[in-house]
Order: structure tokens, then C-alpha cells, then sequence
């Protein structure tokens, strides 16, 4: 039997277990394999991917390619896919793709990329004509692209350009209509940035008129000589209110969202409120505003006009307009996990409608499927079609669905192509699976509509690849009179534990920190943060347990701090991955970024759980003209540093620690950070009783480093002082009055900070606790769901979403029995203030590599190229010696001498 089957089958027979014995399962069951390309894909986040259909992937290995949209070209023979880097085009017969344009095929290319979605293709005066947006990431231009199709490849390509409006620095044109109007052809195109609708005339790419709309417009339709467009962040704040009751009052909380305002729940910080501004084609004027679900998106019509369809990606339903009567006429659950209200995580984010008006097809982002819904009086979801990872643009045309795979198989391109063969002769035959976090291909899949027979197949298929029983098991009541154990198998069950401490790293791989312990899985010459920069890590990894399988879920900050805060990504987060035009929300400062129910923080309060925060999700203000020595300086002398922390989101405020700064800034180091919170934990000590919050999460990010900027410790200082700090704040829990209580989890945000021989995915972990299972190295396949997971069992919280509900918890990590050993802290063995040298002492690669370090470091943690400081890292701890680019990028820039 082959493998892929032999899994399905294997966990089809767990669904049909009784409760009990599914409950068994649930507590030994683990995927014991890495991360590697193979049949399931196995995602860093409780889902496997494998779509039906035929799978087109491409795109240049040394990229991170991500496809958004696809559209139908004029004579139906061919489509043309938008993806981030350009436009491919698909012969539909052959299935093959016979063209491709990327925007560095510019004469004057500038960084441009694909915005979110939104292509379309038409002919006018005999000449067929593509277009879609794009963008510089930073300030710049920003446009509409026109490409010409013609004898079978892409010909002249203009851009239509757009300048931002105050306060937004781009316009950010998305999606597309076209429209015939008597003999001349126009464009009605919305500026996600500006928070506007244009008209442009095609003929001389003149605008007629632009209107404001909602927060971030992202799709337009034209029906019945009505414009409609959705407004992702719902309506603004100074602008038109939706008719009729609404979720929120005017006068409600209101918070930044890049650029401008929307309205906001108060207990998530998320947006609260989803519109369809409706316009009149001819002069722009505002007819209506609808009120949807959350962040609504794509957009799709009815071929007979008499309803318009709209995905709310945050809410997991379709909401269905009569344009006769702009009124909402009903909503249609499309969630794999829909009998369950409360796990709002299916992310539907595409559309697409068959030529009869009865069958409507839902791209279901993070199920990594299509949902197939049957249209009618009682609009019904018939079943489910697999895809590849988070299914974004839709095209419906004779009876074959063509979905574009945002994320395809994620971060999986392995290294060793004939290029690099050629280039790097001696690569290890040990090399298979050798990934980087910003390297995959995009792809597409071409999927025949399915009869009923086959959607029943394929539902069970995607139900098994969502690990839906798991699902199942996670609602299972608690059983009376259980006894404590450090992780209860049902929510609600009794643990040994009444506090837990979340500890967030910033972007170090396994291989990077542990790969030099022969212990676990690692590889030696790919370590450079080792026991000696390192050796409280070590030790608390060889004293309590060694993660060697554990792996972050996403690919950036931006992504990670959602994964790790949230548990799942938003919609908004997907469609800016790799580009983040609006923003790189690894702070929490964007209302648009969070899923509907928050982060674990307010799902702990809403559980009557007492919670602190350390760092995360906060804004620290400070006398900017300090530098890392004056702070530094300043805290061996004891002397005060004053800031002061804040947050975007109300609720996080008060259970914000004022003493403990946040993390965007390398000038801050965390011995800082660690004394604050050890101040902090005497406190509590001397206080009656047990105050100690229930839930404590801490940020610890100076493992990030600043490169080799001057005026900043070396890399390995950095690390090391990072390391210190976990150690000392250790030191001080074991020996608290709450320590046989008490539970650390120790996490990176991400993996994207360095290479790794098994995973782009793979990061260090610790689990920390007086029932950790001493001296173990733990190869369960955990992550960070996994740790999410663990903790909500602990504190008795039922989960926040689908990924976490499907999360296997981290059961292997513990045992029943105490060994409440104190830690003892070991010296750093670096100095803290061993400094990069400045840039007049220096000379070639290393004055290169100096530069860019400043001006990464001037972008803010996690801001600047990553790859750029990946090859900075490796020149500081290796010299010359040959980057690692079978582990990690491929790319050869200018400024690697290495």
C-alpha cells in the first residue's frame, strides 16, 4: 500500500474509534517524521496537503513564490495565473505552462511585486490585454499593470500609475473591473492604501473620478450599473455607516489600521465591522453600505445578476447581497469545522460560480480545500475538494476549477538542484531536505468538478488531512474525579500545574543553537551559537528535554507572532506574505492582522484566568538618542532607564508590565528584561497566598542580534546575552515558592533567522518544568500549535480556533513524577558588550557586511533582509568560510563574498 494511503487509512480507523479509544490515541499518538517533501505534505500547523487534480509548479527556486489569482483569456483556450513575481499563462489543453513574464523583465525594475489579488483579461480594439496591481514594498510607485497578449507571449507592459493619499505612503491598486460603456472601455479599480474606488478611462489611461470607501477595499463587481466593493477593514471611521443595526455604535473603540482608522472589538483588538460600499458607475456618487462578516474579500456574481456573493475571511461565511435591494439576503457557513460556532479559522478568501448559477466554490484557505456549495433556496455546503496549501484566486470554466495555492507546499524547495550541484560539488550526500524559510514555488491546480461519488471521497480526504478527529477529541466533557497530571487529556481536567510562563525568542534555528549536540539531530558545522555562547540553553535542554522535531509555523515575524499569540493566521496575513505592503505587524499594532477571536491572552481572561505580559504586543518609547552602551551603562550602574510601554490594544494595557520594555529596538538588552521580571516574581513571593498570575508571557528577543552594526555587542554577544537572561530568569523560578507549580515553554517566533539541515521549519524549543522528562531528547513532531495547545489544557481553556483544536499536545514532554531540582545559572561566557567593530576599522566583506547590518538594523527587529542578515551572521561567526547555501539561500548577492 503505498504511504499516503496507508496514513489515510491509518487515521480514517482513528475517527471511527470509540471515545475512549480515541482518547488513547489522542495521548500516544505522534507523527514521528520531519518535515520533507513527500505525498501528504506534512504543513508546520495540524494540516496535511495534497490536492485533487493536477498540480502546475514553478517559479524560481531561489524565490519565495506564492500564485493570488487567475483569470480566463479571451478565447477560453488559455489562463493566465497572477502570482507575486509576475504572470504565467496556461495552456488549458496541455496544462502546461507556455509563458512567463516577470516584473524584472522591466527595464527599470524597482522591487515591484503582485499586490493581493485581482487579474483580468479583455480585448479591446482587437488587441487582448491583462491587467492587474502592483507595487514597490516601500514608498514608490504603485499601478495598475498593462500587459499586451499576443502570438502566444506577453508584449509592451505600461503601468498605470496611482500616488498615494495622506496618511497612506502607496495606493496599493488591487482588484479589477472592466467595463464597456457604449464605444470606450474603462477600469474601475480599488486603492486598498488610499481607502478609494478609481475610474479610469482605457483608452488614454486618464481617471475620471475617485471615491473614498471603507477601510482597505480589496474586490469590485459590477452588477446591474452598481459598483460594489468590499471593504476588508470595514467602514472608516469619518465615512458612511451601514443602514440598520450594526455590531458596533459610532462612537465606538476605534484603533490605527495602515492607513487610518476602523472600528474595533475592544477585548481582541481585531476589527469588528465588514462593509460592500455600493457606487454609481457614471459619476462615482455613494448609493449604500452593506454590513457583512468580517474582513470581506472576494466578490463574485451571479450569471443572471440576481445575487451577489461575498467571502468573509474572518467570519468563515459567505454573505449573500440581492442587488435589486442592496440588502443582505442570507449567510452561508462554508467552515469545514462550521457545526462548532466558536472555531472561526477556514479563512475563505476566494470565489468562483459555475456558468448555470448553482454551484458556488469557495477557496477555504487554511482547510486547503475548495468547499463545494449547493446554491438554492437552502444554500448547502455538498462537500469538500482538496488543494494544496491555502487556496486563494478561483477560475470556474467547462466544468474544470483552476485554484491558485497560495502557499503551496510551503517552504520546500530543496537546495540541491543541477545549478547548485554544479556550484557546490561537495554538498553532502546528507544534504536531502536541506530548505530555506523564504524558498518555495508556486502552484496551481487544475482540478475536473468532481460528481457526488468523488466529493464524498474527497470530503473524507480533507476531513482526515485536517485532522478533524482530533477536532472531536478536543470537545470531549471532562471525566469526574481524575487525578492531577501535568497535561490533562480534556479540557477542563485537572493539571499539577496553576501557572504558566510563555517565553518568545526571535528567529534562531535548531541547527544554529543546538545543532552541536550529539544528543539530537543535528549538524555540528551549521552551528554557531553553540555551548559556548549558549550554555544555559544547552544545559536546560540536556537537563530537562531536547527537542530535536519541533517546528515554528510561520516563515517571518510578521506570521510567527501570530502563530505563536494566536495560533492560526488571518487572511490579511496570507494575502501580504513575502510582500507586507501594508505592514510587518510582528508587534501587534494592526487591527486587520488578528483573527476574529483574539489572541491567548484574551481567551484567557475570558476564562476567568489571570494573565501578565512582558514585551509582547507593546510599544516602547525611550530617549532615542540613547545607545546601546548608555543603556547598558546605565544598567551596570544601576542607574534607571526610563520608557514607557503601551499597546494598540485596550485589553492588553492594563496586564501590561511597565517595567519590562519591549523588543523592536537591539539597544535594550535583556538583562534588563530578565531583572524585571525577577523583580517581579519576588513580588509576588512576598505577597499572601498565591497571586502569582496564572498565564505569563514574555518576550526575550536580543537572540535576534543586530549583525555587525557599529555601536552594537557582536552577534554571539547578543546571543549570549539572551542566553544569560533565560538562565537567571530560570535560576530565579526554581527557586521560588512556585516553582513545583509552574511550567515554562520556551519558543522562537519563527525560523527564518538562519538554515537548518532538516527544515526550514525546524527551531529550538524547551519545555521546563518539575514533571519535564529529565535528560530525554523528545522526536515527537510538536509545534507551535503543539505548545499552544499544551498551555490551554494546563489552564483548562478550550481552544481558540481550528489549528489549535486539531494540535497534538505536548504530552511526550512530561512525566507524573516531581523532580523540582533548582537551576542554578551558568556565567555567560562572552562578554555582553563585546562590540562590533567600527566601520573606519574596517575593509572589504566585513565593511559590506557592517553596512548592511546598519541599515537592517535601521528598518527595526525583523524589518531588514533576512537573508542579508542570515550571510552577516555566518561571516561573524565563520569569516571566509563558505556560507552554507546547500542549508540556506541560494542567491549569490552582490555583497557575499563569503
Amino acid at each position: 500500500m503505498k504511504p499516503f494511503r496507508f496514513r489515510i487509512v491509518c487515521l480514517l480507523l482513528a475517527v471511527s474509534l470509540s471515545a475512549v479509544a480515541q482518547q488513547r490515541a489522542y495521548r500516544h499518538r505522534s507523527d514521528k517524521q520531519t518535515l520533507a517533501d513527500r505525498s501528504p505534505t506534512i504543513m508546520p500547523y495540524n494540516r496535511l496537503a495534497k490536492s485533487a487534480g493536477t498540480v502546475l509548479t514553478y517559479g524560481d527556486p531561489r524565490q519565495e513564490n506564492h500564485t493570488l489569482d487567475v483569470a480566463l483569456l479571451p478565447g477560453g483556450t488559455q489562463a493566465v495565473v497572477e502570482d507575486r513575481y509576475g504572470i504565467a499563462v496556461i495552456d488549458r489543453a496541455s496544462q502546461k505552462i507556455v509563458h512567463r513574464w516577470s516584473f524584472r523583465d522591466l527595464p527599470d525594475y524597482k522591487a515591484l511585486m503582485s499586490t493581493f489579488s485581482g487579474i483580468e483579461a479583455f480585448v479591446y480594439q482587437n488587441q487582448t490585454y491583462i491587467v492587474w496591481g502592483a507595487s514597490e514594498r516601500e514608498k514608490g510607485k504603485s499601478g495598475v499593470m498593462v500587459a499586451k497578449w499576443a502570438e502566444g507571449k506577453v508584449g509592451q507592459v505600461d503601468m498605470i500609475p496611482f500616488g498615494p493619499v495622506a496618511p497612506s505612503p502607496l495606493a496599493l491598486p488591487n482588484d479589477v473591473a472592466v467595463s464597456f460603456e457604449g464605444d470606450e472601455c474603462y477600469l474601475y479599480v480599488v486603492l486598498n492604501g488610499n481607502n478609494q474606488l478609481a475610474k479610469v478611462r482605457f483608452k488614454d489611461r486618464s481617471v475620471v473620478w475617485t471615491v473614498p470607501t471603507g477601510v482597505a477595499p480589496f474586490g469590485v463587481a459590477l452588477v446591474n450599473n452598481k459598483l460594489y466593493v468590499s471593504n476588508w477593514g470595514g467602514p472608516r471611521t469619518g465615512g458612511p455607516r451601514p443602514d440598520g443595526p450594526r455590531t458596533g455604535s459610532a462612537q465606538g473603540e476605534t484603533a490605527g489600521v495602515p492607513y487610518g482608522e476602523a472600528f474595533i472589538n475592544p477585548k481582541t483588538g481585531a476589527t469588528r465591522q465588514g462593509t460592500v460600499s455600493v457606487f454609481n458607475p457614471a459619476n462615482g456618487q455613494s448609493i449604500k453600505e452593506i454590513e457583512v462578516g468580517l474582513h470581506p474579500n472576494a466578490l463574485v456574481v451571479r450569471p443572471d445578476k440576481r445575487a451577489l456573493y461575498v467571502a468573509n475571511g474572518n467570519s468563515d461565511n459567505i454573505s449573500v447581497i440581492d442587488p435589486a435591494t442592496d440588502a443582505v439576503t442570507g449567510q452561508i457557513p462554508i467552515g469545514l469545522f462550521a457545526s462548532d460556532s466558536t472555531l472561526i479559522g477556514s479563512s475563505p478568501n476566494g470565489l468562483a460560480i459555475d456558468e448555470a448559477g448553482n454551484t458556488l466554490f469557495v477557496a477555504n484557505g487554511l482547510d486547503h480545500a475548495v468547499a463545494v456549495v449547493t446554491l438554492g433556496e437552502k444554500p448547502t455546503v455538498a462537500g469538500y475538494i482538496p488543494t494544496e496549501a491555502y487556496p486563494s484566486g478561483m477560475l470556474w470554466t467547462n466544468n474544470t476549477l483552476y485554484v491558485t495555492n497560495l502557499e503551496a507546499r510551503g517552504a520546500r524547495v530543496a537546495n540541491q538542484t543541477p545549478e547548485l550541484k554544479k556550484r557546490f560539488p561537495n554538498m553532502p550526500k546528507s544534504a536531502k531536505g536541506a530548505y530555506n524559510a523564504h524558498e518555495q514555488l508556486a502552484s496551481l491546480s487544475i482540478i475536473p468538478v468532481p460528481n457526488p461519488a468523488q466529493l464524498a471521497t474527497y470530503t473524507k480526504q480533507v476531513k482526515t488531512m485536517n485532522l478533524t478527529f482530533r477536532q472531536q477529541l478536543s470537545k470531549l466533557l471532562p471525566r469526574p474525579n481524575i487525578r492531577p497530571v501535568p497535561v490533562p487529556e480534556r479540557t477542563g481536567e485537572p493539571s499539577v500545574f496553576k501557572h504558566v510562563i510563555y517565553i518568545i525568542k526571535e528567529n534562531r534555528t535548531y541547527d544554529q543553537v543546538y545543532g552541536d549536540l550529539k544528543q539530537g539531530r543535528g549538524m555540528p558545522s551549521l552551528c554557531i551559537y553553540g555551548d559556548s555562547i549558549t550554555p544555559n540553553q544547552h544545559k536546560l535542554a540536556l537537563t530537562y528535554s531536547l527537542l530535536d522535531n519541533y517546528h515554528a509555523a510561520g516563515k517571518s515575524s510578521a506570521e510567527g507572532h501570530q502563530w505563536t499569540d494566536a495560533g492560526m493566521v488571518s487572511d490579511y496575513i496570507e494575502k501580504n506574505v513575502r510582500a507586507w505592503f501594508r505592514s510587518y505587524p510582528h508587534r501587534q499594532y494592526d487591527a486587520m492582522v488578528y483573527s476574529q477571536h483574539g489572541f491567548i491572552w484574551n481567551h484567557a481572561l475570558d476564562h476567568g484566568k489571570s494573565v501578565r505580559i512582558y514585551g509582547e504586543a507593546c510599544f516602547t518609547e525611550f530617549d532615542e538618542s540613547l545607545k546601546w552602551a548608555d543603556i547598558y551603562q546605565k544598567y551596570l550602574k544601576k542607574e534607571p532607564f526610563d520608557f514607557k510601554n503601551t499597546s494598540t490594544i485596550s485589553r492588553v494595557r492594563p496586564i501590561l508590565s511597565q517595567d519590562y520594555p519591549g523588543y523592536d529596538d537591539p539597544k535594550i538588552n535583556d538583562q534588563l528584561r530578565a531583572d524585571a521580571f525577577i523583580r517581579e516574581i519576588k513580588h509576588y513571593e512576598q505577597l499572601p497566598g498565591d497571586s502569582l498570575p496564572e498565564l505569563m508571557i514574555l518576550a526575550l528577543p536580543n537572540d535576534h542580534t543586530a549583525g555587525t552594526t557599529p555601536g552594537f555587542p557582536t552577534p554571539r554577544a547578543m546571543v549570549a546575552d539572551n542566553d544569560l537572561a533565560l538562565g537567571k530568569i530560570m535560576e530565579a523560578l526554581t527557586h521560588s515558592r512556585f516553582w513545583e507549580s509552574t511550567v515554562v515553554f520556551v519558543t522562537e517566533d519563527d525560523s527564518q533567522g538562519g538554515w537548518d539541515h532538516i527544515s526550514s521549519y525546524r527551531t529550538g524549543a524547551l519545555v521546563l518544568s518539575p514533571y519535564s522528562k529529565l535528560g530525554r531528547t523528545v522526536r515527537t513532531n510538536y509545534n507551535q500549535i503543539s505548545m499552544l495547545r499544551t498551555i490551554e489544557l494546563i489552564l483548562g481553556l478550550p481552544p481558540m480556533n481550528p489549528i489549535d483544536a486539531t494540535a497534538l499536545p505536548m504530552f511526550d514532554c512530561f512525566t507524573n513524577k516531581s523532580t523540582a531540582t533548582p537551576y542554578t545559572v551558568l556565567p555567560n561566557r562572552i562578554p555582553l558588550d563585546e562590540m562590533n567593530k567600527p566601520l573606519t576599522s574596517l575593509s572589504g566583506p566585513a565593511l559590506k557586511f557592517a553596512k548592511l547590518s546598519a541599515r537592517n538594523a535601521k528598518e527595526g527587529t525583523d524589518k531588514g533582509d533576512d537573508d542579508q542578515m542570515n550571510r552577516i551572521l555566518w561571516f561573524a561567526a565563520k569569516g571566509k568560510l563558505p556560507y552554507p547555501s546547500a542549508y540556506a539561500s541560494a542567491v549569490k548577492s552582490d555583497d557575499d563574498d563569503g
